[in-house]
């Protein structure tokens, strides 16, 4: 037997557990599929405004009534919204995951990168970190802001969900205000 073989034996067991540690760090970069978690609440809505009328041609309480019974069920077959019938969908919830915090993303990556750079230069570790270090901050920056951008577009999306929801409500209130207005009534 010669005195070589069991060096370079000892040479390839290093290199395969290299090799193999190596792996399971960049394993650790993998990103996992989307996995359904639970939606996170909407933005709240803003409160639904009470509208009140003062009568401006002295009009008894009687009057007020019937004015405002009328006028309620001309502005329901205006819009075609009638603010008094409970909605048949709710509000969807916002589906994502918060941002993570400021600048995680950059400080694992680079800690990877570093790990992952020392060990795949085995004689050059240092320079290995360095530059496993920079290229691991830009991966993790990236991915940050792609996450970060993500749920921006979600929050975006869900406040133009609300605002078209609340279209109706916004358009009753225009034709019950006309309506009371054209009364005699002042609109507060």
């Amino acid at each position: 037997m010669n005195k070589t073989e069991p060096r370079r034996a000892a040479g390839r067991r290093a290199r395969g557990a290299a090799g193999l540690l190596a792996a399971l760090l960049l394993a650790g970069c993998v990103v996992a599929p989307a996995v359904p978690r639970p939606p996170y609440p909407a933005p709240p809505a803003a409160p639904v405004r009470a509208m009140y009328f003062y009568p401006e041609r002295g009009q008894d309480a009687a009057r007020q009534d019937r004015d405002r019974y009328e006028c309620c069920r001309w502005a329901v077959r205006e819009t075609g919204f009638d603010p008094g019938m409970t909605p048949t969908r709710a509000a969807r919830p916002v589906a994502g995951m918060p941002p993570p915090p400021s600048g995680a993303a950059v400080v694992a990556g680079s800690a990877t990168g570093a790990v992952v750079g020392a060990v795949a230069s085995p004689g050059r570790a240092g320079e290995g970190a360095v530059i496993g270090a920079i290229f691991g901050a830009l991966l993790g920056a990236a991915a940050q802001d792609s996450r970060a951008h993500a749920y921006e577009a979600a929050r975006a999306r869900a406040a133009e969900a609300q605002a078209r929801a609340r279209m109706p409500l916004d358009d009753f209130h225009r034709a019950m205000s006309a309506c009371m207005g054209g009364r005699g009534y002042r609109v507060g």
